[in-house]
């Protein structure tokens, strides 16, 4: 965006399906996004999620919608792909959590995630590709146990996508994420592999939205030898943004 523009976000996220029983998880975070720079922008955030899970081994079940933290998002973008041959924006987001998105319990939770997100236009105004290398670590503390734990995730995730018109790009995302116990990587508990298809559509000048829906296609969990990696992750993973410009 240009110098002082304001933009306000309404990004969704959802997962759903574990091994059995019934799964769905919804995280919602709602951003106001300020311009500061040409290459620097804020924006400062609070966010909501729900669950829905009955049956699933390992999780007690529980149905509930909360206020579950905030966040404050910086973005710096160090390449212009207009005047190089990709773009490069540097992204940090430290946060506080009170609700654990994938279980509904309570916690006190203070982390954050990282990443450097590439981009290049591969024909003019029509054919684009994006490569990002994503960190996120926290220190979660249970308060119905007092106990802490630690744990950190690292993703590469690449999108290819098309300028069909003028108002509606199509592309195809693929992720690839690690999960380990402890802050820095330490002890690595998982993988898997999400792919599906993601859109853009400008609705007006000053509203658009976004998103994907995401199927895990491959994935393993340390000392778990069926297909798939439902420990950490889940089969579907889904998002969708509304972005309203001022």
């Amino acid at each position: 965006g240009r110098t002082g523009d304001i933009e306000v976000e309404f990004e969704n996220v959802g997962a759903f399906g574990k091994r059995s029983g019934t799964y769905a998880a919804w995280a919602n975070l709602n951003q106001v996004k300020y311009t500061v720079s040409d290459n620097f922008r804020i924006a400062p955030g609070f966010s909501l999620s729900g669950q829905h899970i009955k049956g699933v081994p390992g999780l007690a079940d529980h149905r509930d919608i909360a206020f579950s933290g905030a966040a404050l998002e910086l973005r710096y973008k160090l390449v212009d792909r207009t005047v190089a041959p990709f773009g490069l924006t540097l992204h940090a987001q430290p946060g506080w959590g009170r609700i654990d998105d994938g279980s509904g319990l309570h916690i006190a939770q203070y982390g954050g995630e990282f990443a450097a997100l590439f981009d290049s236009e591969l024909i003019k105004d029509r054919l684009f590709a994006a490569f990002n290398v994503w960190y996120a670590t926290g220190g979660t503390r249970e308060i119905a146990t007092n106990l802490w734990r630690h744990d950190s995730e690292m993703q590469l995730q690449s999108a290819i996508s098309y300028v069909l018109t003028p108002d509606l790009v199509l592309g195809l995302g693929v992720r690839y994420a690690r999960a380990y116990d402890g802050g820095a990587l330490n002890r690595y508990v998982g993988d898997a592999v999400f792919a599906g298809p993601t859109f853009s559509y400008t609705i007006s000048k000053e509203v658009g939205i976004s998103g994907t829906w995401q199927m895990q296609v491959a994935g393993s969990a340390i000392g778990d030898n069926r297909s798939l990696n439902l420990d950490q992750f889940e089969r579907h993973q889904a998002l969708l943004r509304i972005n309203l410009h001022f």
